[in-house]
């Protein structure tokens, strides 16, 4: 029982520890149905959603890499052991609302510190528990980042990763350091618990881009009730019956938000993999769905193409996806092939390719700000390319009885409508609101909406107007109420006048056969002296220099017929391009380590003729770490 029920947390058994003990022994997972009579997230504070959960038979449930329950914490054993850590952080004599750090590990001393803190009057602070923990140095620089910018008092991680947290916050004037182990061997406080109160943070959420930068948005508690009313009401009609599955980071807002709180908050029980056990066998993800009979769960549109990458026709028969209701995807430009390859492939399995809920939100909004229709799945809004490049108009593919052919059509998912409390405004550069399918920035206002960046006035103006409304930085259009995203603006590649997406290049590479989805990344550059240069890396994992000449070749010839576009053309090692914490394709990374690659004034030279450049290679410094071949226009 020592992975569910800590020793570090027993003292003299209650007859309440003695049966939470005897059922951890056990070891079954939490009830599907609550003896509580739902209620959707009408609470005004997480600690009070949790105090109600409690009286449920509901919880949380842990699985190993293998698939095998591994840890069982029900809301009322996780309500019972984060009180009396609670106590245990109240004898640190902390200022009220000093930050907490927790390395968001997957596993259930997460919940337990959290709930602590919402208990203590303490604001948690998720920390990226990386993936990839063979770059040592550069884990510990992000780690010592956030720990500086959000002001940590007490800093808390898993054994496994104490060592890195130790080392990041070496200097740091720190009230505490160590693992929930250290923190339930302080002497608990007589003080009584004062929980955080409505107005108070509930959390800091940094964002999952925010690396070099990091911006802790600042989530009051009414904020994320709001948020998680909207989401248990509205997105997704929760009921008597649903449950859960998820192995998205707690520490990204889709996580932590939808995945943590949301089924707490409306007391259904969940089912959890690490995100590495997905990442290793994406199997495992379908394999949980088809054991717990869950009818939840979300991912981005790579998670879907990842699943449809390691599986084979023929396995498909192992799973039972026939209860699965709401597929959701978000947390980055949705894109709808990968998904149409997981309908089809998943179809004997029972997956309902109705169960696709498309959804639109930002960790700045808590997490959600709108939702498709249920039990619809995806509506596509297919759009001419070239007019929407010129223009910023998403004019429709098919008109004037002429269908457009897949290339020449962008595809884009529809987003459904705001949640309740949510107004979202489509405004141009000179800030004017624009009407339906002209295309410009999202800006949205409502009861969810960050109160700021942790510390940082000068971040929080750039964004938050002092009316309310928040630039999003996502480029989109409105269309008959709903919402339509295209990308980040900071992301599009501006040529000649023309508006080109990311996106668009990106798809029409994934059509050659030797360019696998998510191996791609375009994005512009602006060379000494000369204008924006369109960039795009691809991984490969073809050695033979001949070959990799005529790929180069390919795509440059492709990019040139369908987009009239000049383009630079690097060939990477797999494993190359950097992504977010959160698994998201980074193409602000990759263009950093492009240029930090790349020898400017080798490739360029004076700006006379140097766009006209034919050559075939182009010599790179010596501290490549990839093997690559580059093309210029």
């Amino acid at each position: 029982t020592s992975a569910i029920l800590p020793r570090y947390l027993r003292r003299t058994k209650s007859i309440e520890e003695a049966a939470a003990e005897k059922r951890i022994t056990e070891m079954r997972p939490t009830a599907t149905e609550s003896r509580v009579p739902l209620r959707a997230a009408d609470f005004s504070t997480l600690s009070e959603a949790l105090d109600y959960a409690a009286q449920g038979d509901t919880g949380c449930n842990f699985y190993s890499d293998r698939g095998q329950l591994s840890a069982v914490l029900s809301y009322a054993d996780l309500r019972h052991q984060a009180q009396a850590l609670g106590r245990r952080l109240l004898g640190l004599k902390l200022e009220r609302g000093a930050s907490v750090a927790l390395v968001a590990d997957t596993h259930p001393d997460f919940q337990r510190l959290f709930f602590a803190c919402q208990y203590a009057g303490l604001v948690p602070v998720p920390l990226p528990a990386s993936p990839h923990l063979s770059n040592r140095h550069g884990y510990v620089t992000q780690l010592r980042g956030l720990l500086t910018v959000c002001k940590a008092a007490v800093a808390i991680a898993p054994a496994g990763f104490l060592p890195f947290l130790s080392e990041a916050a070496a200097g740091l004037q720190l009230r505490f350091l160590g693992s929930l182990e250290t923190v339930a061997a302080l002497p608990e406080s007589d003080a009584e618990l004062h929980p955080l109160q409505p107005t108070e943070l509930a959390y800091l959420q940094y964002t999952s881009g925010s690396t070099r930068f990091p911006r802790g948005v600042t989530i009051t508690q009414e904020a994320v009730m709001n948020n998680l009313s909207g989401i248990i009401k509205h997105g997704l009609q929760i009921r008597a019956g649903d449950r859960a599955v998820s192995w998205l980071p707690y520490y990204h807002d889709m996580g932590l938000v939808g995945f943590v709180l949301g089924p707490l908050a409306s007391q259904i029980s969940v089912d959890y993999l690490t995100t590495r056990a997905f990442a290793m066998r994406p199997r495992q993800w379908l394999a949980l769905m088809t054991q717990s009979r869950a009818t939840i769960s979300f991912s981005p549109s790579f998670g879907y193409e990842m699943c449809v990458r390691r599986l084979r026709e023929e396995e498909t028969d192992q799973f039972d996806l026939s209860a699965w209701r709401a597929a959701g995807v978000g947390a980055e430009t949705i894109r709808p092939e990968p998904l149409n390859r997981f309908a089809d492939l998943l179809a004997p399995s029972g997956f309902d390719r109705r169960a696709f809920l498309a959804c639109y939100g930002m960790a700045e909004c808590a997490l959600a700000v709108s939702f498709a229709p249920l039990a619809e799945g995806l509506h596509i809004d297919r759009v001419d390319r070239n007019h929407l490049a010129e223009h910023q108009e998403a004019f429709p593919a098919e008109h004037d009885a002429v269908a457009l052919t897949p290339v020449e059509a962008s595809s884009y998912v529809n987003c459904g409508t705001p949640l309740p409390g949510l107004e979202v405004a489509v405004r141009d550069d000179l800030g004017r609101t624009l009407g339906d399918r002209q295309c410009g920035t999202l800006f949205v206002k409502g009861s969810s909406v960050m109160s700021g960046y942790f510390g940082d006035l000068r971040a929080t103006r750039e964004v938050l107007a002092g009316d309310g409304w928040l630039d999003t930085g996502d480029v989109g259009y409105r269309m008959n109420g709903s919402i339509v995203i295209i990308g980040r603006k900071k992301d599009v590649i501006i040529i000649n006048g023309r508006n080109i997406w990311p996106q668009d290049l990106e798809y029409l590479a994934e059509q050659i056969p030797d360019v696998r989805p998510g191996d791609v990344s375009a994005f512009s550059v602006v060379p000494p002296d000369s204008g924006e240069i369109a960039v795009m890396v691809v991984q490969c994992r073809e050695t033979e220099p001949d070959k990799r000449d005529a790929l180069v070749k390919r795509l440059q010839g492709l990019l040139r017929e369908e987009f009239g576009l000049e383009c630079f053309v690097e060939l990477v090692a797999p494993h190359t391009l950097p992504r977010t914490s959160s698994g998201k394709l980074s193409r602000s990374r990759t263009r950093e380590d492009f240029l930090a690659r790349l020898d400017w004034d080798h490739l360029l030279g004076s700006r006379a003729g140097s766009l006209n450049a034919r050559s075939a290679h182009v010599p790179y410094r010596e501290r490549q770490t990839a093997p690559c071949v580059v093309s210029s226009p």
